[in-house]
């Protein structure tokens, strides 16, 4: 009886502490929040705004929220606090919904929801551009102490397909809180803009942030629809090819050393890619490696070309585009292979040569005749046709003796 004293009073705590986790989700009935609002602050950014319901219960409960984006993509999250920032694009509305939610290890309880949406800019049908792509590229500053790489960014598009001739198209982008627009077109034979170049903007090319990218329009017949479209850095950047590439053959040894290109990742973040091709055969060698050396065993009397490409590594961000390859180098020589059909040449006609002194003094010593001796011809019976035997003459002579 003493040892089951303690058991029951463990038990009485537990279920104690189990109560009072299920009374507040039992008792308490979750009211919506109020004043949802969805505010554009930006380039394909809003702010969701919501306050807790004022007739809400409190007694000592931690309240959160669950907001649902709805469109134009279909997300969910959990929130503490009343607001909410979002990056997406808006040319095609943007709509969320947002509830009161309580929950704990045992329960979980939710008011109704809440929504607001943002509706999609006007603009005709088919009149926005198609086809938008982005890229970025990183050069050295060596005017500034500060930011010691710049980045610029080039983007192309078509022409919508219902845009009418005097359609005029106009990019702006925003990277983080800057934002600025286009200055330096490219135009088609309409004159209308295709493409946009900024040599300089305010982009780092290690930042994380999403390049938002808008693209409206204006036009004498019709309202031009708007177009924006999110970019990730590492999709669009173009990284520089390597720098100082070199090469050089000792013996049968190939040894390949570069520098990293210009970028402002550190010389530990990137991959590389060595490119050796023998021009003799046409054998191509391309080897993955994270050093800036690569040694490779080669025919010493063949020619190569040699380039190599690098990539940011996946442990400084995500896994992006590779550069260019280098512009090739050429090493080794391939001198020896006229110099091999020249002696083929020279001992096919010695040769020859020996075989014809060999012929000729075989016909000097008639070791040709005794070697190969002619076929007798047969026996002509036309000369003994004309001859006619003496019969008489060897008569009398006979009888005299």
């Amino acid at each position: 009886m003493i040892i089951m004293t303690p058991i029951l009073l463990i038990l009485l705590g537990a279920t104690e502490m189990l109560q009072a986790d299920l009374l507040p989700a039992e008792k308490i009935s979750l009211l919506p929040p109020v004043n949802f609002t969805i505010k554009v602050t930006g380039l394909a950014q809003v702010l969701l705004h919501w306050e807790p319901n004022p007739d809400q219960e409190q007694r000592n409960v931690n309240l959160e929220y669950q907001v649902k984006i709805n469109a134009p993509k279909e997300d969910d999250y959990e929130t503490r606090i009343t607001e909410s920032s979002c990056v997406t694009i808006l040319h095609q509305g943007f709509s969320a919904s947002v509830r009161t939610i309580l929950q704990n290890d045992h329960s979980f309880l939710a008011s109704s929801w809440v929504s607001a949406e943002v509706h999609a800019p006007p603009g005709s049908p088919g009149t926005s551009v198609v086809n938008l792509t982005c890229t970025t590229n990183t050069t050295a500053d060596n005017y500034s102490h500060l930011r010691p790489y710049q980045v610029s960014l080039h983007c192309t598009w078509l022409v919508g397909t219902d845009a009418p001739e005097d359609t005029q198209y106009f990019l702006y982008y925003r990277y983080g809180s800057w934002t600025e627009e286009c200055k330096e077109y490219s135009k088609d034979i309409l004159e209308r803009n295709i493409a946009c170049w900024f040599p300089r903007t305010f982009i780092h090319s290690r930042g994380r942030d999403w390049l938002v990218v808008l693209i409206n329009g204006s036009s004498k017949h019709t309202a031009i629809k708007p177009f924006d479209q999110l970019f990730a850095l590492h999709t669009i950047d173009q990284i520089n090819p390597p720098l100082n590439v070199t090469a050089e053959i000792e013996g049968t040894r190939l040894f390949i050393q570069w520098e990293k290109p210009v970028s402002a990742f550190p010389i530990h973040c990137f991959d590389y890619e060595v490119k050796i091709h023998n021009t003799k055969n046409g054998y191509l060698q391309i080897e993955k490696m994270m050093t800036n050396t690569f040694i490779s065993i080669i025919d010493d009397l063949s020619k190569y070309d040699v380039q190599v490409r690098a990539a940011v590594s996946s442990m400084c961000r995500e896994a992006g585009l590779w550069s260019e390859w280098s512009q090739p180098i050429y090493v080794g020589n391939d001198e020896q292979k006229p110099l091999r059909k020249w002696l083929l040449f020279v001992f096919m006609a010695t040769i020859c040569l020996i075989l014809l002194i060999l012929s000729l003094i075989c016909r000097i010593c008639h070791l040709w005749t005794k070697l190969f001796p002619p076929i007798p011809a047969p026996k002509s019976n036309i000369k003994d046709f004309f001859v006619t035997p003496n019969y008489e003459g060897s008569w009398s002579l006979k009888k005299q003796l």
